[in-house]
């Protein structure tokens, strides 16, 4: 063989072995990301579910400790908000509209502000800090925005440009991994983050989920987050529900939402003239009250509203007026200017109206809970598909597919009918103003600058 043959026969053959590391090393990078969601998700679930119980420990250790959340609640809140607004800016709330908002914005800069390594982790430990202090918020919402976040990192190492379609796996990611719910994740996706159907962005998301959640699945097992439950209609006050909870429990979720993207419109215009003192102070007055309606309620109301929920669905009623305690609770916590989600206490606000529903009425209180949760959660997201597939998974409870569909889509129009603008996209809004304000702010002074010089 001669040797120039030889020599052009070797070069072909290193430049396919370096060409096929190049084209590996992005995947091999995103796989390895979306694994390190499924193990922190998992770890920010314990961390969080420690929190609960430790406060739950604090205020209940004596005979006076109940009153203690009228101190450590409120506190808590200014604590959690100054953090917020100092050290993290653009981590308050749930998470999932920086999220969306971030896919939206087309500069690397500005989508940093809004999902990188510094705020996921201030997001897990104010929440945390939160859940310690008695809020009513959940850490599903914040595991959406560490998960985007924690994506968008990783591929920026890995030389992977698809950013839109990366916030998109990270957001679903989080949310498989946090509930256990794989195909909830994908429908999240699809649905709630960007409403429209990627093909190339949904091989991502498959796959994310896919990862995080056999990550999640190695370190806490199978398992459904509300238990395995066979409630299904049998008797006419069954099947009276899926109306009453569609329709009553998607009228209820756009009251929460409406009123949510009213408030946080007042609050920012109140708080302008001085917003960080403004702003602890409402978060002060907010979980003052917080913790008065935790107190009155028995403790109901503080945290997650998990233990309830899951109460509701094995079939022990909640009192008549948990619902409304947990919903001022829930809403307060949000508009507060704390990081949390508000998945987890939708959940336990839809769960007791469910229940009392069937109280009320005689009929099932389980089948009651769970079509409560799809009719509440549908009005509040405005996302039918996601509210009928994450609470089929949670719950397990394939005998009342066709009541849980039903009470979704009725729920979602009922909502669309009072509430036009869908809760998560109107807070995207926010971020993404101030992001165009801001790079237009750049511009400007870039172009005063090269006319200067």
């Amino acid at each position: 063989m001669p040797p120039i043959y030889r020599k052009s026969k070797l070069l072909r053959r290193s430049r396919v072995f370096w060409g096929s590391i190049h084209l590996w090393r992005p995947r091999l990078v995103f796989w390895t990301g979306a694994l390190a969601i499924g193990v922190i998700s998992v770890g920010f679930a314990k961390l969080a579910d420690l929190a609960q119980r430790a406060f739950a420990g604090v205020i209940s250790s004596g005979e006076w400790t109940w009153l203690l959340p009228l101190v450590m609640t409120p506190l808590g809140f200014v604590l959690s908000a100054w953090l917020a607004a100092t050290l993290f800016p653009n981590s308050q709330g749930s998470g999932i509209p920086q999220a969306i908002a971030a896919r939206h914005l087309h500069h690397d800069e500005d989508r940093t502000k809004l999902l990188s390594l510094r705020l996921a982790f201030g997001k897990i430990v104010l929440t945390i800090l939160g859940l310690f202090c008695g809020a009513s918020i959940g850490r599903e919402g914040p595991t959406v925005q560490v998960g985007a976040s924690f994506m968008l990192a990783v591929a920026r190492f890995g030389g992977m440009a698809q950013a839109k379609g990366l916030i998109l796996a990270g957001s679903a990611a989080g949310i498989a991994a946090a509930f256990n719910t794989p195909l909830a994740g994908i429908v999240f996706a699809i649905e709630e983050m960007s409403r429209t159907y990627e093909s190339r962005a949904n091989g991502l998301v498959l796959t994310a989920v896919i990862l995080s959640g056999l990550a999640a699945l190695g370190l806490s097992g199978s398992y459904n987050y509300f238990g395995t439950a066979n409630a299904a209609p049998a008797a006419l006050a069954d099947w009276a529900l899926v109306l009453i909870c569609g329709i009553g429990g998607g009228a209820l979720g756009a009251a929460f939402s409406g009123f949510a993207l009213y408030a946080g419109i007042r609050v920012r215009r109140w708080a302008q003239p001085q917003p960080l003192k403004r702003m602890l102070m409402l978060a002060g007055c907010c979980g003052l009250v917080v913790a008065a309606i935790g107190v009155t309620s028995g403790g109901n109301t503080f945290g997650t509203g998990y233990d309830q929920a899951r109460g509701a669905v094995e079939g022990h009623a909640l009192p008549l007026l948990f619902f409304v305690e947990k919903l001022l609770a829930s809403f307060l916590s949000m508009i507060s200017g704390i990081p949390g989600g508000i998945f987890a206490p939708s959940l336990a606000v839809g769960a007791g109206f469910g229940s009392t529903i069937g109280t009320l009425i005689g009929s099932s209180i389980a089948l009651a809970a769970i079509l409560g949760m799809a009719g509440y959660f549908a009005g509040v997201v405005q996302a039918p598909m996601t509210a009928f597939v994450i609470i089929l998974e949670m719950t397990g409870d394939h005998q009342a597919v066709i009541p849980i569909m039903a009470v979704s889509m009725i729920g979602y129009v009922t909502s669309r009918l009072l509430s036009r603008e869908p809760l998560y996209h109107g807070l995207s809004r926010v971020f993404i103003a101030a992001a165009i304000r801001a790079r237009r702010t750049i511009e400007k002074e870039a172009g005063e600058e090269h006319v200067a010089g």
